[in-house]
């Protein structure tokens, strides 16, 4: 036990990297941001796995080795612990008044009858007699059995639980993705692909998900006078199993701490935003408008900051180097409910009373067309600093309203809609470990509860018609509260010691 407590310690120990460092599995870029900041320390720690510490080697090391020590440290105690339920309880000491627990009476009667009285007041004991040397009836009684069975309940339960998150880590997965409301495209659960970030475990190779489709119908919030929300939910429709071959969706009121729970996964409502519109009118009357999701900056007030990216229509520019030059890119805040500072754009609400935009709009290459990857919510500021992209205008726009560019180019700002992220979570172990824990609860609470004790009666003649009664008592485990608990154990076995002086009595 003590090998399972140190590496029980050491295990808690090891994960403290992976509280404090950025981890691979969750955030990437992240993770290589850290590197680039540390160019010293940040590969030694790459290498020795500091970023992925839940799947390093040292960490998995100390994870069986546990598991190996709370094995061979429970086994030996479990057949242990059925050889006593096995047993008999011990005979008597010889010298009953050493005991911590002692009381001694004479009382009227026959051996034999006041051994049938105690043998039957003690009920829920383990008793045996025993006939001794010098003729005396000793009976010896054991109680408490399901302090050591809730002690390896408990033991075993911490096993099992170790396994069911092990397990879970490795044939589960987690994904995160944004859906737009109110008449947004949807997502659909079939490939990590559709995620907008994907966890998934040591053997999940993302062939096997089980597919799931939603669509965000509505979206509501409720927010205190000083925007602090106090409940949001949102009305979605959904699809899965024969649903998906039917085309039947079914509605479902996703709420925060009730999942929708379907085919062995759970989808989680975790957080909201806003996605603004804008539509762009190039020179030649073609449109292309945009719904895209931009990033809450302030929690309170959802002052939010992102981009959108715009590539001319098919046949506006002929030519693919021309049409690369007129690539338009908007950058800037979204307001919920719109607050000015002169012409500084804030936001005095989270809700969507009055909202409003504070954008630049950049023309040039955008790099949508280099497939170098690009943050969703800022420009690339290299395309800035090699001219690539050009400021055009700077503006503020209520919902409606609209800006001309110098090549007439017109870009309006159509108001915005809710988002909502939502997660998907499988993790197929989740029930054993909610049993297990539950089990290991349980079995910690019988274990500190009950006590394990002994006593021991013997049954004396004494004067024609009277014996002398004496009675030792000893707590196995904890003495706390046994004195009383004797003193009521011992008015019940023979009740003239209620009455009776004792001819000795030790308390210690």
């Amino acid at each position: 036990m003590g090998t399972a407590l140190v590496l029980l310690f050491l295990l808690a120990l090891a994960a403290i990297p992976g509280a404090l460092l950025p981890q691979r599995s969750l955030n990437e870029a992240k993770v290589a941001q850290y590197i680039a900041e540390h160019p010293t320390i940040g590969p030694w720690l790459d290498r020795a796995q500091a970023f992925d510490v839940f799947s390093s080697f040292w960490f998995t090391a100390i994870y069986v080795l546990l598991f190996i020590s709370l094995v061979g440290c429970l086994t030996p105690r479990l057949i242990e612990h059925a050889r006593s339920l096995r047993a008999t309880p011990v005979p008597a000491p010889r010298n009953l008044s050493r005991l911590p627990k002692h009381h001694a009476l004479e009382r009227p009667g026959t051996p034999d009858e006041v051994a049938a009285t105690v043998r039957k007041r003690l009920r829920g004991w383990r008793t045996v007699t025993r006939t001794g040397t010098d003729g005396a009836t000793e009976i010896s009684a054991e109680k408490g059995y399901l302090r050591e069975f809730g002690n390896i309940v408990f033991h075993f339960s911490l096993l099992g639980l170790l396994v069911a998150i092990a397990a879970g880590k490795l044939f589960g997965y987690e994904g995160n993705v944004i859906v737009i409301a109110d008449g947004g495209p949807g997502f659909c659960s079939a490939s990590p692909a559709a995620f907008d970030s994907f966890r998934a475990g040591n053997t999940v190779d993302g062939t096997s998900l089980h597919p799931i489709c939603l669509r965000v119908n509505d979206f509501q919030a409720d927010y205190l006078p000083n925007g602090q929300a106090t409940s949001f939910a949102a009305d979605i429709d959904f699809q899965a199993g024969e649903d998906l071959s039917t085309g039947t969706w079914r509605p479902y009121r996703l709420e925060v701490n009730h999942p929708l729970r379907v085919g062995g996964d759970r989808i989680y409502l975790q957080g909201h935003g806003y996605a603004p519109t804008f539509t762009v009118t190039f020179p030649d009357g073609q449109t292309r408008t945009q719904t895209l999701q931009w990033r809450p900056d302030d929690q309170l007030t959802f002052l939010s900051s992102g981009v959108m990216r715009f590539d001319p229509p098919g046949g506006t520019y002929p030519d693919a180097g021309e049409r690369r030059k007129n690539q338009l890119a908007i950058q800037g805040l979204f307001a919920p409910t719109e607050q000015l500072h002169g012409t500084l754009l804030s936001s005095s609400f989270p809700a969507l009373n009055d909202p409003a935009v504070a954008v630049d709009i950049y023309k040039g290459d955008t790099g949508l067309d280099t497939g170098r990857p690009q943050s969703l919510f800022t420009l690339d500021p290299r395309l800035i600093d090699q001219g690539r992209l050009a400021k055009k205008a700077r503006v503020n726009l209520n919902a409606g309203d609209s800006t001309r560019l110098d090549d007439g180019t017109v870009v309006r700002f159509d108001g915005a809609v809710p988002f909502i992220n939502v997660q998907v979570s499988h993790d197929p172990a989740q029930i054993w470990v909610l049993v297990f824990a539950m089990t290991m609860m349980a079995g910690l609470l019988v274990s500190l509860v009950v006590r394990r004790r002994r006593v021991w009666v013997r049954i004396t003649p004494a004067l024609p018609g009277t014996v002398n009664v004496e009675m030792g008592g000893l707590a196995r485990t904890d003495n706390s509260g046994w004195g009383d608990e004797f003193e009521r154990l011992t008015a019940r076995l023979v009740p003239e010691a209620a009455s009776v002086p004792p001819i000795e009595e030790k308390v210690v």
